[in-house]
């Protein structure tokens, strides 16, 4: 699917602030793409989809949930994890999207998770640093971003577990097993 395409379909489903967010996002993919060697055209097209489900009502998130192969247990978390695995069905009922790659991206982008490809780490990070995101660490991350991907979004792993914790929000167990994984990376494997 072309960009300009895929801009247009999902521009109806964001509100303003979000839209713009999401190019930010595409923007922040296709930089990280060029410079860690990976498909730009699978990053910017991942990140423009990353949000489609983010603003579906919440009983048709769980209804996609409950009738698909997406876990159950999503639902005995916070629904704002739910955009990105019923996202990254819609994209291919929706859309025809169906390259693996792009669907699995888009729907970690919240979490993460153990072993995340190269297209999985490009998108959780532009997330998490795209230009208009303003919280304590992120200028951390974005410096760190520069220079190491993996090392970037265990950082970003790191400020996110922290930051719910702090809240006392549950938190999914693929946060925690993208959390270890980055880890043992960062370490050399141990």
């Amino acid at each position: 699917m072309k960009i300009e395409l895929a801009i247009e379909k999902v521009k109806p489903h964001l509100t303003d602030a979000r839209f713009q967010h999401t190019l930010r996002v595409a923007e922040t993919a296709v930089k990280l793409a060029e410079q860690y060697k990976a498909s730009s055209v699978k990053a910017e097209l991942a990140a423009v989809f990353h949000d489609y489900a983010k603003y579906r009502p919440i009983d048709e998130l769980a209804s996609w949930i409950k009738r698909t192969s997406l876990p159950k247990d999503l639902l005995e978390y916070h629904h704002e994890l739910w955009h990105g695995p019923v996202g990254s069905i819609l994209v291919e009922i929706e859309h025809g999207i169906a390259d693996r790659e792009i669907q699995d991206a888009i729907y970690y982008h919240t979490t993460g998770k153990a072993y995340m490809s190269k297209l999985d780490k490009i998108i959780f990070l532009a997330d998490y640093i795209e230009p208009g995101r303003k919280f304590p660490g992120v200028d951390e991350v974005r410096e760190m971003a520069k220079q190491d991907l993996t090392k970037a979004c265990w950082m970003a792993s790191r400020n996110t577990i922290a930051h719910l914790m702090n809240k006392n929000a549950t938190i999914y167990p693929d946060s925690f097993h993208a959390y270890n994984d980055l880890t043992k990376q960062i370490n050399g494997g141990n």
